[in-house]
């Protein structure tokens, strides 16, 4: 029995896979559109990935950077939130299918976001995690602290130097903010908390295969990033790529590296939906769309942000960023208000380039605004200035700058807690 007035069971449907930066842009966009939007997500937040590593590494707590999707969209009155998990899309009928039900869609956004890849070694997710959602979060931050912890009662010194050993694979900005903030806790916040290890002789190891750490920026602007990890104490191999990893650590070609912890950051795949729509895909997996963003031969199908191949003026791909998806889920809901209109369709979308941000630990950032490169002290002011009007929310953006202001001036960090635990651990 629908619970849903008739009014709104006539109203065009519009359906939302994934409550990310695209989908939920998309869905606020669309809040004076005459029709029935519903957001499907299979988690009942929304999550700002882009702080996601400072849930991993004891700098947040997974509430600071996470608000529920329903508290979002709670005042749009054409807004209904399906939590859910999609196991296929039936493009002949116009339905969405998931588990235990069906839903139906005149108009439907695919913005269903990445995963990890791992190069054809699917194996290697069970000992080298990734940063995609808060569970992958807390259960970083569980090996890291748990390692430190088994560190402190190893008597072997041999293990206890693997144990307190941190590789992080993958140079770009997850990799280096990883790096940084995982350098800032073991030798800064916990340089006091044990008595028989001292965590500040921990190793932390940056894996990059490319020449350089955040190959995205200017050289300069790299080289920059490269100086400050080394002065934080991160130790960076670079043109290596890993060939092998397991319990006992990685392998950089024949030369073995023992740690107790692997973070992978190296890449991502498109999520399933070029499996579901059957459509055609890059090698990441993300859709080929039309220059409106629309799924070739199927015009009520839009797919944005990371699932999507988009291009830019110069032919190459659009990073997997949030401005990317922002942009993308709005100017998707363009198309559709001017279509329910009836109005001419706006002209193909195109992304707009404001810059790049990474920061490495305290007091120092690289920024790129392509007019402007800055560096430093002044770089970190705007990169956290950036983040905090960003986050969802005024909770989310007080919580998160108090934290940041006590962390800056007791230099620990409140969120060191050990939640829950693995079979292995």
């Amino acid at each position: 029995m629908s619970l849903m007035s008739d009014s709104a069971q006539t109203l065009p449907r519009i359906v939302i896979i994934g409550a990310g930066f695209g989908g939920l842009w998309a869905a606020s966009a669309l809040a004076r559109a005459p029709a029935q939007v519903t957001v499907i997500d299979e988690r009942n937040y929304h999550l700002f990935q882009p702080l996601l590593y400072q849930v991993a590494t004891a700098g947040l707590s997974p509430a600071d950077i996470a608000a529920p999707i329903r508290g979002i969209l709670s005042r749009q009155r054409n807004a209904h939130v399906v939590l859910g998990h999609v196991v296929a899309i039936d493009k002949a009928k116009h339905i969405v299918r998931l588990r235990h039900r069906d839903v139906a869609y005149d108009w439907l956004i695919v913005a269903t976001g990445a995963r990890h890849a791992y190069f054809g070694h699917e194996e290697w997710a069970a000992f080298a995690p990734g940063l995609k959602n808060i569970d992958d979060a807390t259960r970083l931050r569980r090996k890291i602290l748990t390692a430190l912890e088994r560190a402190e009662q190893e008597p072997d010194a041999r293990e206890r130097q693997r144990l307190m050993t941190f590789v992080v694979v993958g140079g770009g900005a997850t990799g280096v903010e990883t790096a940084g903030a995982i350098a800032e806790l073991v030798k800064v916040a916990l340089a006091r908390d044990f008595r028989v290890i001292n965590p500040a002789m921990s190793r932390i190891i940056l894996i990059e295969a490319g020449p350089r750490v955040l190959p995205s920026f200017a050289a300069t602007l790299s080289a920059a990033a490269h100086r400050a990890l080394e002065k934080h104490g991160v130790e960076l191999r670079l043109g290596h790529a890993v060939t092998r990893c397991d319990e006992a650590g990685v392998m950089l070609g024949e030369e073995p590296i023992a740690c107790g912890v692997t973070i992978w950051a190296a890449g991502v795949m498109a999520s399933p939906a070029a499996q579901w729509l059957e459509a055609e895909h890059d090698v990441a997996g993300r859709v080929i769309v039309e220059p409106d963003l629309s799924l070739a031969a199927h015009p009520e199908i839009f797919v944005i942000g990371d699932t999507a191949a988009v291009r830019n003026a110069a032919g190459k791909p659009l990073p997997g960023v949030a401005t990317v998806a922002k942009q993308e889920g709005k100017y998707v809901a363009r198309v559709l208000l001017a279509r329910l209109a009836r109005k001419a369709a706006p002209p193909p979308f195109r992304y707009r380039d404001y810059g790049e941000l990474a920061t490495v630990g305290r007091n120092f950032a690289v920024v790129d605004f392509h007019w402007l490169r800055l560096t430093g002290r002044i770089a970190w002011f705007v990169w956290s200035v950036a983040h905090i009007y960003f986050l969802i929310g005024f909770r989310n953006r007080l919580a998160v700058a108090l934290d940041w202001i006590w962390a800056y001036l007791t230099f620990q960090r409140g969120a060191r807690l050990i939640t829950a635990s693995d079979p292995e651990e």
